[in-house]
């Protein structure tokens, strides 16, 4: 077998002469995207694996993988690609509302899930993410994302078979499923694990196993410990004696991505879930998915070279298949993964992380910044935009951001862990740390929304402070994302430390199960749930009315006040102009300010008339949503 070499045109008629040996002569709509995306793939491949004798032969059985799976694919699932062909920014769309939730916690089971599709319609979701549901380790499988088999459900949740019906029922309610896809590690009980560290051959190298300390040693010189309440360092070692890496927890065994082999099979992986119906795949901790010794082994070029050829292969056979990053790094190292050849979608951590900054300290000045300076996005690209996840909060803003109004990062990160715990004097949030490091003081943050936000305190503030988060989630575009419950109000479940096998993961404090009471509640204006819920239904329907919203542009505003963030979403013949108080009192906008809009302005929400001439008045954790037009 010849090696790779760099011109596509010597390696293509081997390439197709293998494939076509495995699967026979492809049709016509696989042939003209394969002759569309082998080009991007080829070198791709060369720049990763053109060193290794068995390149040229792994990428062939890539496209092996990727016609076979074409030719399996459902006529259904064909006719979905070919629409969203012909509106390929389907994502882009003011209509689009996004519900994530844990199958077991949240229904029961798949079929529970089936049963909610009427109040996801209600609510408006078009969009369902189910958070890990294949099968992984009893006890301890840190949420699901150890993961035992790709290619099997848990079976307390139910079948693939009744994965691929719900797949099937949601399209046909407007909604695409949504599926974490863990690539960086398998757990220590996947198939490919037990033969990799039986040394069975062509897996052997699947893994990362040294047989003494002196690689990891090397290795563990730059790069970070990720959860050191688990085990120091990034390596466990094995009965036998040997290290395996494991960046996460001690059960997590990360991937060697060098080999072409593992490329091979978790191409096959993912294109076995697109023809199950799963439209995207969350794409987890991206950064980590590539290792070089001497580095930090966090957001290398390979990284994105992965990235790169798996959406080459996706578009070949499961064309509408879309990726999104979860990617909590530097901010700068975000928006490196989202472009329409790497995750078309991405989680917006930046975002999340300072609206609840912004909210401890009344002061917007870091929020605004970031939405002036690192919203953009390549164009066809979109922001998931969250005020709380599964995960817990980091605070991830940049020090030299925050370095331009005076802001120690540490001493800043230090003050927003204390407050959200409780520790700051007068704070509203009752949060509880996770993964905090006495060594540095590091710490993040998990509660539900309502928790954090003040409405377990009792505080006056609360059901407006999480009507107002969400009211900048769902205004600044992309996909906004609720998780499911917050929208009722939903608080912290202390339950989660009577059983071992959560006990010692502080997130389960906000991954309650669902919240029947408030549900019912939720047509009640006299509770909680009743007003936090109006509140959101409110704003969703005026997010789908108004065309502004759709897409991503953002451009900056100065409302000229401590308390206030503005920003306009511009439109063909108006624009939307966004205010919100994260502040404690009433905020007055200078009529000076607004005077370069007509006076006569529409809050989109109320449908009332605005009349700008003597300013604006926002209450404490006050928004307002006004289409305007420029003088």
């Amino acid at each position: 077998m010849p090696r790779l070499t760099a011109e596509w045109t010597s390696d293509i008629d081997e390439v197709r002469r293998l494939a076509a040996g495995a699967v026979g002569e492809p049709d016509a709509a696989f042939a003209r995207r394969f002759a569309e995306h082998f080009p991007t793939l080829h070198p791709l491949f060369v720049q990763l694996y053109g060193t290794r004798e068995d390149g040229l032969e792994q990428l062939a059985a890539v496209v092996a993988e990727a016609a076979a799976s074409w030719n399996a694919r459902p006529l259904e699932l064909k006719a979905r690609d070919d629409l969203r062909e012909q509106n390929p920014e389907w994502y882009l769309s003011n209509q689009m509302l996004g519900g994530v939730c844990y199958v077991d916690r949240y229904a029961g089971d798949l079929q529970g899930v089936r049963e909610q599709i009427p109040y996801f319609q209600e609510l408006g979701l078009t969009y369902l993410h189910l958070m890990p549901l294949f099968e992984s380790p009893e006890g301890n499988s840190d949420g699901g994302y150890a993961v035992s088999s790709y290619r099997h459900v848990n079976p307390a949740l139910g079948s693939m078979d009744d994965l691929a019906s719900l797949a099937a029922d949601l399209r046909l309610a407007g909604i695409s499923l949504v599926v974490d896809f863990i690539f960086n590690h398998t757990s220590n009980e996947h198939e490919w694990a037990k033969k990799a560290v039986a040394g069975e051959p062509g897996y052997e190298d699947f893994y990362l196993i040294f047989p003494d300390r002196t690689m990891p040693d090397e290795y563990e010189k730059t790069v970070r410990e990720i959860f050191p309440d688990d085990h120091p360092g990034s390596f466990v070692q094995l009965p036998d004696g040997r290290w395996i890496w494991a960046t996460f927890y001690h059960f997590q065994w990360d991937l060697n991505y060098a080999n072409p082999a593992v490329f091979r099979a978790m191409a096959g992986e993912m294109l076995f879930l697109a023809n199950r119906g799963v439209e995207i795949l969350r794409m987890d901790a991206v950064a980590f998915i590539w290792k070089q010794l001497g580095t930090a082994c966090e957001s290398l070029p390979e990284a994105h070279l992965l990235l790169r050829a798996f959406n080459a292969v996706l578009r070949m056979a499961a064309p509408s298949l879309l990726f999104k990053s979860e990617a909590i790094v530097h901010p700068d190292e975000v928006v490196e993964y989202v472009s329409l050849q790497e995750c078309q979608l991405s989680y917006n951590p930046l975002q999340m992380a300072l609206t609840w900054e912004a909210l401890a300290t009344r002061d917007p000045r870091l929020l605004q910044q970031a939405l002036e300076r690192r919203h953009a996005l390549p164009a066809g690209t979109a922001w998931v935009n969250y005020v709380r996840s599964h995960d817990d909060i980091g605070w991830t803003f940049a020090d030299e951001d925050a370095a331009e109004f005076g802001i120690d990062g540490f001493s800043h990160r230090r003050f927003l862990n204390d407050f959200y715990v409780g520790r700051f004097p007068g704070s509203f949030a009752r949060g509880v740390p996770f993964q905090e490091n006495p060594k540095t003081g590091d710490a993040r943050i998990t509660g539900t929304t309502a928790s954090l936000a003040g409405i377990e305190a009792r505080d006056a503030g609360g059901v407006d402070r999480v009507v107002l988060a969400h009211a900048i989630a769902l205004s600044t575009g992309g996909v906004p994302l609720l998780y499911l419950g917050d929208e009722v109000a939903q608080l912290n479940d202390y339950s989660y430390v009577d059983d071992e096998a959560t006990a010692g993961d502080s997130r389960w404090v906000h991954r309650p199960k669902r919240p029947q009471q408030r549900y019912a509640e939720r047509s009640d204006a006299a509770t909680d749930a009743g007003r936090v819920f109006r509140g959101l239904t409110d704003l969703i329907r005026a997010r789908q009315g108004t065309p502004e919203f759709a897409g991503g542009e953002l451009i900056g505003f100065d409302a000229k006040h401590p308390a206030v963030l503005g920003f306009q979403r511009p439109g063909r013949d108006a624009l939307i102009l966004v205010l919100a108080n994260v502040g404690d009192d009433l905020a007055l906008i200078d009529p000076r300010t607004l005077s370069g809009f007509h006076a006569d302005a529409i809050d989109v929400v109320t449908g009332d008339e605005v009349d700008l001439t003597h300013g604006l008045a926002l209450q404490p954790h006050g928004y307002a949503w006004l289409r305007v037009r420029s003088l």
